[in-house]
């Protein structure tokens, strides 16, 4: 059975920082892109990171680049979301979501799987 459970969030102050975890199990982790996504309440979906399934290109998006970094574990079934500089805006429920052999990996409609999410709050 495939599993992504996210943890790390919580609440934290502007211009404080969080580290998420993704842990994945189920798949083979090195054939799958992997993204973090996020959602505001009233918002679409948005990618905040992705990292491809060959590994060869991450895409940050435009309002984290700069301040988040995306990383994945030495056990490579294990992905960190470090958030910096947090502004009220970063407020959403975060998303670790997984892609089966996906050569892009900017979309929501490239993956296959995805966790129950972990919310950040980020208050002024």
């Amino acid at each position: 059975e495939v599993q992504l459970v996210e943890s790390g969030g919580g609440s934290v102050q502007a211009g404080g920082s969080l580290t998420l975890s993704c842990v994945a199990s189920g798949f083979t982790f090195d054939d799958y892109a992997i993204g973090w996504f996020r959602q505001a309440p009233w918002k679409h979906r948005e990618r905040v990171v992705c990292i491809n399934s060959s590994r060869s290109s991450t895409h940050y998006g435009e309002s984290p680049r700069g301040r988040f970094t995306m990383s994945i574990g030495t056990a490579k079934n294990t992905v960190f979301l470090q958030m910096n500089s947090l502004k009220p805006e970063d407020t959403a429920v975060y998303y670790c979501e997984a892609g089966h052999l996906r050569v892009n990996c900017r979309h929501t409609n490239d993956y296959d799987h995805w966790g129950e999410g972990t919310k950040v709050s980020v208050s002024s």
